[in-house]
């Protein structure tokens, strides 16, 4: 294992294309590497103000559709402003996260480690085993929604998905304001692509996501000699991912036109937003899954503060199908149930048998 993992440190993403389950030609290393690569200092990723979507009425909801979709089409990011969540949670955030890591020891995170439950990968991650083909410099927690009493079930047992107390309460206040947000970036981005913005209304009333803590710990001189990254180069398999601007830099999106890595590091307060491989899959391929990974910063002394984020990945339930909205030409791809589509790839991070068969 750990010497597919060093191999990993010098892969390409198409040593592993049989996993992908839509186009890729995109050909980039997963760890940076600044002998071969290039970064575009010139491509300036849209800033959408949600304010329009929600106090412009309808010409609002149209401007701000027009403005997501083409940044979402042009390159599969965007920053949000104007959405509503108090920038003071996300602050409190970072600090819980760090009590999570920092005050909590390894065997009580243990036998909370990651295993499928439908789609997705749920639990704790330990350092260096975020996936099985390279050594990730992070710490990592998924939490589903059914980690989180959002409909208030009389015996929710908090202590089945948290370790201590207290926490749960504190993140699912974060994970209700992102809730706010799905319906009116899905309304927009097909109101961009099709005539009913509507069409998604249901699937993704209550519906399911990933929101994940990522501690990045301060990179010692050995983890920094071996090349390994914090989070190799990857496409989200989701809809779209919430993610909160990070205080510490790192983020990197690959312009698909120049083959050129773009440093991302919007305003506090700000929400990056990218689309995944549904989102590719169900648009037939207009809005794509971008390539993005986090490297360690540009600043050798940041190297040494703890990274945090939050991000918020956004599905749909396993049983659900996944197929080309209408009105988008002949369909590149097949329906196929969400638990399929989503297994298939994620076994290129967890092996082989992580993959699940549906007829």
């Amino acid at each position: 294992m750990k010497s597919n993992k060093q191999k990993g440190i010098k892969a390409v993403n198409q040593d592993f294309r049989k996993y992908d389950q839509v186009n890729k030609e995109q050909t980039y290393q997963l760890v940076e590497n600044p002998a071969v690569e290039e970064f575009d200092d010139d491509y300036e990723i849209k800033t959408c103000d949600m304010r329009q979507f929600f106090e412009g009425g309808e010409d609002g909801k149209r401007q701000f559709a027009q403005e997501l979709g083409e940044a979402l089409e042009g390159i599969g990011f965007a920053v949000l402003t104007g959405h509503g969540v108090d920038p003071d949670l996300y602050v409190q955030a970072q600090k819980k996260v760090v009590d999570l890591f920092e005050k909590t020891i390894r065997e009580e995170r243990m036998p909370y480690k990651a295993e499928r439950s439908g789609s997705v990968n749920q639990g704790y991650f330990p350092i260096k085993e975020t996936t099985v083909i390279h050594p990730d410099l992070v710490e990592g927690w998924v939490f589903c929604r059914r980690a989180f009493n959002l409909d208030k079930v009389p015996n929710f047992n908090e202590k089945a998905y948290w370790p201590r107390p207290g926490f749960e309460p504190f993140f699912r206040q974060i994970v209700q304001e992102h809730e706010k947000l799905i319906l009116p970036i899905m309304q927009s981005i097909l109101r961009y692509l099709i005539d009913d913005p509507h069409l998604y209304d249901q699937k993704l009333t209550a519906t399911n996501f990933g929101f994940r803590l990522n501690y990045y710990p301060a990179i010692s001189e050995q983890d920094d000699s071996t090349g390994a990254g914090r989070m190799l180069g990857h496409e989200d398999v989701d809809l779209f991912t919430l993610l909160p601007a990070q205080e510490v830099e790192g983020l990197q999106v690959l312009n698909r036109e120049n083959g050129k890595w773009i440093r991302l590091n919007p305003p506090q307060g700000s929400i990056i937003l990218n689309t995944g491989d549904y989102m590719q899959r169900i648009t037939n391929d207009r809005l794509p899954s971008t390539t993005h990974r986090v490297s360690k910063p540009a600043k050798k002394a940041l190297s040494q503060k703890p990274r945090i984020t939050i991000p918020m990945a956004i599905y749909v339930w396993e049983d659900e199908i996944l197929e080309v909205l209408p009105g988008l030409g002949a369909p590149k791809y097949e329906a196929v149930s969400a638990v399929k589509f989503h297994t298939n790839i994620t076994s290129k991070y967890y092996g082989d048998d992580y993959a699940v068969e549906v007829k």
